[in-house]
């Protein structure tokens, strides 16, 4: 048992976040067929620790999630779809996972289809996301692990005003070569919602 005073607030039984342009809400299955169109494309996984995928693949690394709302348990955590609010088409989802619950800590990631690109969409999304981490979730630190090569996904991070709290030299063989990881956080003390 720890002795850290932090404690996590139940997980929300429905979740549906929705801004100007985007809408988050738990991927479920029928959502499988765009997710292969953007996760199947190798030059979105050239970041990402996952080749390009099926929708087996997909089912298989993140289908125990899917429709969930709890960060806890085993294999916990939260993937929700990014849809357009304007036609209800699924452009990227987002994963909040890796909690630490004695510390209120878990890691944000991102995968946004090409479609979306240069638009603020996924700027959109992700500070949706962290929002919600804060205010539903009732978390208090967030971090973001980014391929040091990663252009999009570090002026993501630095756009939202995550801070680089390290830069790891050559940490990991991935994908044929020794990578560099960036890593962002941000403090829920630090985080001014809805910029």
């Amino acid at each position: 048992m720890s002795d850290s005073p932090f404690v996590l607030p139940p997980a929300p039984a429905r979740l549906d976040v929705v801004r100007e342009r985007v809408r988050l809400r738990p991927v479920v299955d029928s959502d499988l067929g765009a997710m292969v169109t953007y996760r199947g494309d190798p030059a979105v996984c050239r970041f990402l620790p996952f080749e390009p995928q099926s929708a087996d693949d997909i089912r298989e690394r993140i289908g125990h999630l899917f429709g969930g709302t709890s960060l806890e348990g085993e294999r916990g955590g939260v993937v929700l779809a990014v849809e357009r609010v304007e036609d209800a088409t699924v452009i990227g989802d987002l994963v909040l996972f890796h909690l630490d619950a004695d510390a209120g800590s878990a890691e944000i990631g991102w995968v946004v289809s090409p479609v979306a690109a240069g638009r603020g969409l996924a700027t959109e999304a992700v500070r949706a996301l962290i929002d919600t981490a804060f205010s539903v979730y009732g978390l208090r630190r967030l971090v973001a692990r980014i391929d040091a090569d990663n252009a999009r996904s570090v002026a993501l991070a630095e756009r939202l005003g995550m801070r680089r709290e390290a830069h790891l030299i050559e940490n990991e063989w991935f994908k044929g070569r020794w990578s560099d990881e960036v890593d962002y956080a941000i403090l829920a003390r630090e985080w001014m919602p809805g910029e």
